[in-house]
């Protein structure tokens, strides 16, 4: 049975700086966008702050996009993570959406619970 080879294309070394700041920009503006956009509609911060956190969503993007021209990743490869960015999108507001949903739904429960006790 033969081995499979997979060949990718070598990281210059000096692409090494670029690549880990890139990738630590993707982190800290994708951390950024979360917890701007969830403060922002939990009421710690201002509404006015949300575009702000979309900002920071289209820099993550950027970043990620910038990143993987770097480490020369396939057209695939690529479609997927930009696709992945667009559902990465709507993730605070479906978060939010559920607990709001939730906390509606069991309000009423809390008051049942205590008078049994």
């Amino acid at each position: 049975m033969m081995e499979t080879l997979v060949v990718r294309p070598e990281i210059a070394v000096n692409q090494f700086l670029p690549i880990f700041i890139e990738s630590t920009l993707v982190l800290v503006f994708g951390v950024g966008y979360a917890a701007v956009i969830t403060l922002a509609k939990m009421g710690y911060f201002s509404k006015k702050w949300m575009p702000v956190g979309y900002l920071f969503w289209a820099l993550q993007t950027y970043f990620l996009y910038d990143f993987s021209v770097l480490i020369q990743s396939n057209h695939f490869t690529l479609k997927v993570m930009m696709v992945t960015m667009i559902a990465y999108l709507f993730v605070p507001h479906l978060y939010f959406y559920l607990i709001s949903a939730a906390d509606k739904r069991y309000e009423g429960n809390d008051e049942s619970m205590q008078d049994t006790k």
